[in-house]
């Protein structure tokens, strides 16, 4: 080195400021032996020419509207049970008490024991092969639903259903953590989540229409709502092989240059570039962290009103006293509105770093509904009042949902840890759906008592939750401060990061 500095020097001696830009230069090459997309003069100059914009909104459009509809479906296929009840579901198959019920648990059943497992398969595998496959065997599960001759078999399809469908939110959110940085993750996932609000919007309307095929084959139409419905997901899944990618750094749609620059942004505040090998070390991690279990609780708490909502909607509006073809379209208008109200609180969310705070707003929106809900002593004589109390309880539910499921997926770090507590989250949160399937009995209607009272006091719990998690994050990142500086470059760490477990590491609240 020093003779290479007394050549380019002449007779003078490197000055201070030379030597350090040397001492630099070297060090940037030696970083970009070891890893040759770090950042660069040379990387520098390449990726001048990437509009992160313009790349951005590229991403989206090839990962949000592929998912997307996959979750549409998903969730249509698991909801669309409430619109075949009052098309004569019960009935055909001689349903007596709380049959129907049990059904609906044991969908969540089925869906609780296999969440974990099936995130494991997909970190083991990859995302254009399980998530297509998942989607076409609930799909045939679901169009099986259609053919089912006595309650044995619908409990049995209702079960499997769940199994099949458990991987899909999950991986989704995963999967997402791998494209998108911390940031700008809940926004996305909100968007994601905005289908199931689509799908019950989705589904009025096709209830409406499939129910006029009554009398085609068999007397009443429920069982076209499953079948065609089923067949729609497998057709959509059979395509999802091809508009499903893996991840950046094998994904067709992209030059070199971007995938180069996806692993620096995502570097600078994310573990998804680490080549992390699958380990149960990483799998207990999550299991005795107590925020992983707290996130799941937040869910839970908002999946009882959830899921009581979107499968038990048809029946309350129908109990008001309307037909059920107008009850089938009656559906559309509280999804229209809690669609709105997810894309509003999240872009509110995104824009000014809160959590917690917008979390509690829409869960103390969904609070008036059911509060209207309750107070409607006479809903036969008064149908407006309730109705309108619908249109608060979803446009408050979706979204508060919506940034539930999005708290692990921006405030765990460690790419196995992330993937099981995403899992965690979606299981435990669902044993609140398990209970909720039970409480809206057939001879509660109109009003309804019992479901909507525990819906609202889970709202609460929510709110407390909430509430717990804000408080003790903002301390964890207090005592944080107090050991080392905040690092974002967590990307850059290869084999010096602990995950969130790093004093390093800061949470989102």
């Amino acid at each position: 080195m020093t003779a290479k500095l007394s050549v380019d020097a002449q007779t003078a001696p490197p000055t201070a400021d030379q030597a350090d830009q040397h001492d630099d230069q070297s060090l940037r090459k030696v970083k970009a032996e070891q890893d040759p997309l770090s950042a660069s003069p040379s990387t520098d100059v390449e990726h001048s020419d990437v509009d992160e914009k313009s790349l951005l909104r590229k991403i989206d459009w090839r990962l949000l509207p592929a998912v997307g509809v996959l979750y549409l479906l998903s969730f249509l296929d698991r909801s669309n049970v409430g619109n075949a009840r009052i098309e004569g579901l019960t009935g055909d198959l001689h349903m007596t008490g709380n049959q129907y019920l049990t059904g609906l648990t044991l969908y969540f059943v089925g869906y609780v024991i296999f969440e974990v497992p099936c995130n494991i398969i997909l970190k083991r595998t990859t995302p254009r092969f399980w998530l297509p496959t998942l989607t076409i065997l609930w799909g045939i599960v679901a169009t099986l639903m259609g053919i089912v001759q006595d309650l044995t078999g619908f409990f049995i399809a209702r079960f499997f259903l769940g199994v099949t469908e458990s991987g899909l939110f999950p991986g989704v959110v995963y999967y997402f953590s791998m494209w998108y940085k911390r940031r700008e993750r809940q926004f996305r996932i909100s968007l994601f989540f905005s289908a199931a609000a689509l799908a019950g919007s989705f589904g009025g309307i096709l209830a409406y229409g499939i129910g006029h095929m009554r009398g085609i084959v068999w007397e009443n139409g429920w069982r076209w709502i499953f079948i065609l419905e089923g067949i729609a997901t497998v057709v959509v899944a059979v395509f999802a092989y091809w508009f499903i990618y893996n991840y950046p750094d094998t994904a067709e749609f992209l030059t070199a240059k971007e995938r180069s620059f996806i692993r620096n942004r995502l570097a600078a505040d994310s573990d998804a570039t680490h080549d992390e090998r699958f380990t149960w070390g990483n799998v207990a991690k999550a299991l005795k962290d107590p925020k992983c279990w707290l996130y799941g609780l937040s869910f839970h708490t908002m999946s009882l009103p959830l899921y009581t909502f979107s499968l038990f909607l048809p029946s309350i509006i129908r109990d008001l006293g309307y037909t059920a073809a107008n009850a089938q379209l009656l559906t559309i208008p509280p999804y229209a509105f809690a669609f709105f109200t997810t894309l509003t609180v999240a872009t509110f969310s995104e824009k000014y770093g809160q959590r917690a705070i917008p979390l509690i707003g829409s869960a103390s929106f969904a609070m008036i509904g059911y509060i209207i809900l309750l107070a409607n002593t006479d809903p036969k004589s008064r149908p407006g009042l309730s109705y309108t109390g619908t249109f608060f309880a979803a446009g408050g539910i979706y979204p508060a949902t919506a940034l539930a499921l999005s708290w692990p997926a921006i405030n765990v770090s460690g790419q196995t840890k992330r993937a099981v507590a995403n899992g965690m989250q979606i299981s435990i949160g669902n044993l609140g759906a398990v209970l909720g399937t039970q409480l809206y009995r057939q001879n509660d209607g109109p009003r309804y008592i019992v479901g909507h009272s525990f819906a609202l006091g889970y709202l609460v719990g929510n709110i407390i939750v909430s509430l717990i998690l804000y408080l003790i994050l903002k301390k964890e990142n207090t005592r944080r401060d107090g050991i080392t500086a905040e690092v974002k470059e967590v990307g850059e760490l290869h084999g010096d990061w602990d995950g969130d477990d790093d004093a390093r590491w800061r949470f989102q609240y």
